[in-house]
């Protein structure tokens, strides 16, 4: 079961497109809404692999199809 979901990946875009904010800092102001980790902090290596995803995901709905 994952861990993040659309609130915490928006607010973790969000945190880190202010600039300011490590990936630790990050992971410390998100809180995991499920599962057996309800209620902890997500680690900084699951943060990153959220916003590489989203990234990704962002990337390619971006590209227009060659016509």
């Amino acid at each position: 079961m994952p861990v993040s979901d659309n609130g915490m990946l928006a607010t973790a875009v969000r945190l880190r497109d202010t600039g300011h904010l490590s990936l630790r800092e990050i992971a410390s102001r998100l809180v995991i809404r499920t599962g057996k980790k309800w209620g902890q902090h997500p680690s900084p290596a699951t943060v990153m692999r959220m916003l590489r995803e989203y990234d990704a995901q962002t990337a390619t709905t971006l590209v227009e199809p060659a016509r």
